[in-house]
C-alpha cells in the first residue's frame, strides 16, 4: 500500500437492496458486522425495486448490527429539499449513535424527464440545483439560524433562534461526496467533505485507462483539500471483486456481470457504454478468481493503494444469499491476504 498511509485502511461493502428483500438485507448487515467490517454502504434508487429510503433501512438495520458503520451510496441530490435531507439524515444518526456515514450525489441527468411527475421539474440547470441543495444541507447541519419563532409557535418563546432539527454532533464531518471526475472531486476537497470513488470514469476521449483517469480524480480532491485546510481529507474507493471459493461458482457469478470474461485470470476487461449521465464511461476491472487472486489485484491497483477506505461492491441482480457467500468469502479469505500485503 501507499507509503504516505498513516494506517491501514477502513474495509467496506456495497449492497443493492431490494424493497422485496428488506429483512435478508439487514441480515446481510448483521453478517458482515459479525465477520468485522468497518462499514456497509446501500445504494439509492428512485422508481425501482431498490432502496428509495436508505436511511430508514439503514436506521432499523443498525439496531440488529450493532457495531459497523452504515452508509449511503450515494443519495442522489437531484430529489431532496436540503432541509428535509438534513433532518433524516440527523435523525438516523441519531438512531445510529454516531454511526451514519451518508454518501451524496448528484442524480440521473440523462434521464430526468421519467422522474418529473413523482419527484417534479427542475427550476435550473441540475448542477446548479444539486450545489444548492448540497450548500444548504451542510450549512443546516452546522448550525444555521433559520429563522426566528413567531407568536404562533407552541412551547417556544417569541423571537427564539431557530434551527433545523435535530442537530447530530460530528455528522458533518463525516459526508462524503460520490464524483466521478476532477471539477467536482475538487470541489468535494474544497467543501470538506470525503470523496467516494465508483467502479466507473466518465471517458474523456484520451483513450487513457480507467486507473490513470480515477487517480487523476483522486488526486485533483487531495489537492483541493490540502489547500483549503481539510488535510489530505478521506477516499473511500469502491472495487466489484469476487472471490469464489471452489470452481463451480464461478460461471454463476460471471453471468451476473454484463462483461465479457477474460481468459487468465479471470479478469473482466474494461468496457465503455452509456453509463454515467449518458455520457461515455470507463469501468475498473472486474476480477472473479480465487481470493488469493483477488487479493493481489487489489494490492496492484494504484488507486487502491492511495485509499483511506477499500469498499467491495457486491454483485447487482445476485440473490441475498449469493451476496452473504461473497460477502464471507472476502472477509474470510481475501482479507486476511490484505493486511498481510499492507503490514
Amino acid at each position: 500500500m501507499s507509503a504516505t498511509r498513516r494506517a491501514a485502511p477502513r474495509i467496506g461493502f456495497l449492497a443493492q437492496v431490494d424493497h422485496s428483500a428488506l429483512t435478508e438485507g439487514i441480515q446481510l448487515f448483521v453478517t458482515a458486522d459479525e465477520l468485522g467490517y468497518d462499514v456497509g454502504y446501500v445504494r439509492t434508487r428512485h422508481l425501482q425495486d431498490a432502496l428509495s429510503s436508505p436511511l430508514q433501512f439503514l436506521a432499523v438495520a443498525g439496531q440488529y448490527a450493532r457495531r459497523i458503520q452504515l452508509g449511503t451510496a450515494v443519495i442522489p441530490l437531484r430529489f431532496e429539499n436540503a432541509g428535509r435531507l438534513a433532518e433524516d439524515l440527523a435523525t438516523a444518526d441519531l438512531l445510529l449513535g454516531g454511526r451514519l456515514r451518508p454518501g451524496l450525489g448528484s442524480g440521473y441527468s440523462a434521464h430526468d424527464a421519467m422522474y418529473m411527475r413523482a419527484f417534479g421539474a427542475l427550476a435550473d440547470d441540475r448542477a446548479d440545483h444539486v450545489d444548492r441543495v448540497l450548500a444548504d444541507m451542510l450549512s443546516f447541519l452546522e448550525g444555521e439560524i433559520v429563522s426566528s419563532a413567531d407568536a404562533h409557535i407552541e412551547g417556544v418563546e417569541q423571537g427564539t433562534s431557530l434551527q433545523v432539527q435535530p442537530q447530530s454532533e460530528g455528522l458533518r464531518a463525516r459526508i462524503a461526496y460520490g464524483a466521478a471526475g476532477p471539477e467536482r472531486a475538487a470541489k468535494a476537497g474544497r467543501d470538506g467533505l470525503g470523496l467516494q470513488l465508483a467502479t466507473m470514469v466518465p471517458d474523456d476521449g484520451s483513450g487513457r485507462s480507467f486507473e490513470t483517469l480515477q487517480l487523476e480524480v483522486l488526486e485533483a480532491y487531495r489537492e483541493a483539500s490540502r489547500e483549503e485546510g481539510h488535510g489530505e481529507g478521506h477516499v473511500m474507493v469502491s472495487r466489484q471483486m469476487i472471490p469464489v471459493a471452489q470452481e463451480s461458482d464461478l460461471e454463476r457469478y460471471v453471468s451476473l456481470i454484463p462483461r465479457e470474461r477474460a481468459a487468465a485470470p479471470a479478469v473482466l476487461a474494461e468496457h465503455k457504454g452509456e453509463e454515467i449521465g449518458g455520457h461515455r464511461a470507463v469501468f475498473s476491472e472486474v476480477v472473479i478468481d480465487t481470493p488469493g487472486v483477488v487479493a493481489q489485484a487489489l494490492v496492484a491497483d494504484a488507486v487502491v493503494q492511495q485509499a483511506d477506505e477499500i469498499c467491495l461492491t457486491l454483485p447487482f441482480g445476485a440473490t441475498p444469499a449469493e451476496q452473504r457467500t461473497v460477502l464471507e468469502t472476502f472477509g474470510q479469505q481475501v482479507l486476511p491476504h490484505l493486511v498481510t500485503a499492507i503490514i
